[in-house]
């Protein structure tokens, strides 16, 4: 017996640690073929366009992180509705591997709704929708002049 809610809800969370991670060639595990997506960053439709979007707005002189609530899934058969809240983070990636880096320069707060099909590989995302509902940008410090 498979718990689909538990596998759907950890599909979710693949999809951002393999972009908080940098790893993606990995998202190939985590999207159908048809996949289309609408996020602030842009559209894309079919699996290798949207592994590229993901990668140019998730920059690797960046440190990203995404923070996921709320996951509610709807099951019907072979096809799922996921509702998430996501907030991502920005920071430069100047401080070395392994230390911290500044706060973020942006923050950015979105509601998302994926589409899900279960197929022989188990589920995979279809569609990923996400409306933003609050965005933070760090202000540039500057020294005034004399």
């Amino acid at each position: 017996m498979t718990d689909d809610r538990g596998d759907l809800t950890q599909l979710i969370y693949r999809l951002y640690a393999c972009m908080d991670e940098g790893r993606f060639t990995d998202l190939g595990s985590v999207f159908a073929e048809t996949i289309a997506v609408r996020t602030p960053g842009g559209l894309a439709e079919g699996k290798e366009a949207v592994i590229a979007q993901a990668a140019r707005n998730h920059s690797p002189v960046e440190r990203v992180q995404h923070f996921v609530h709320n996951v509610l899934v709807d099951v019907e058969g072979d096809h799922a509705g996921v509702r998430a809240d996501v907030i991502v983070t920005f920071s430069d990636g100047a401080a070395p591997e392994g230390r911290l880096a500044p706060e973020p320069r942006f923050t950015l707060s979105e509601r998302f709704r994926y589409e899900a099909i279960r197929s022989p590989e188990g589920w995979r995302l279809s569609r990923v929708d996400g409306t933003p509902v609050w965005a933070s940008e760090r202000q540039l410090q500057t020294t005034p002049a004399p």
